[in-house]
Formats: structure tokens, C-alpha cells, sequence
């Protein structure tokens, strides 16, 4: 969990260098769950959120765009990051 809080507060702070592992984390953590995989998209559900979250690994990085529509999604729900 601290790690998740380390990686949120970063993503909080406006970082744009992301690691891909590290926001496949942060997102697992706030509930969703990697539904299915098209080339090099990645696509995340969650049981209370209709839309999908869509994340790209480029180079290793997750792309910043995609970063602020999680947050984005995640401010509209309400979100927590859920207990380990």
C-alpha cells in the first residue's frame, strides 16, 4: 500500500514519467482489473465505473494523457485506493 500511496502522490504531483508497471499497479489498486489486452492497448474494468480505462506501454512509460483521464475517472467516482 505504501508503494501504491508513493506512486499516486507522484502521479498528484504532475509527473509525466510514469512507469507502465507502476500505473498498472496504481490502477489495480483503486479496483479495476485488466479486462483484455489489443496490441499494445491495454483495457481495465471496473464494477461501479462504466467507462474503460485504456493504457498504452510505451517504452515503458504510460502515456500522460492517459494518466489524467484515470485521475479524471477516479475523481467523478469517488475512488479509494482499496486495502491490500
Amino acid at each position: 500500500m505504501a508503494k501504491l500511496k508513493k506512486i499516486l502522490a507522484k502521479v498528484l504531483a504532475g509527473s509525466k514519467n510514469i512507469a507502465f508497471a507502476d500505473f498498472v499497479a496504481l490502477v489495480e489498486g483503486f479496483g479495476f482489473r485488466l479486462s483484455r489486452t489489443s496490441g499494445s492497448h491495454h483495457i481495465f474494468i471496473h464494477p461501479k465505473v462504466k467507462e474503460l480505462v485504456n493504457m498504452q506501454n510505451v517504452n515503458g512509460q504510460v502515456k500522460p494523457y492517459q494518466i489524467r483521464q484515470f485521475m479524471e475517472l477516479v475523481e467523478r467516482y469517488a475512488l479509494n485506493l482499496e486495502k491490500e
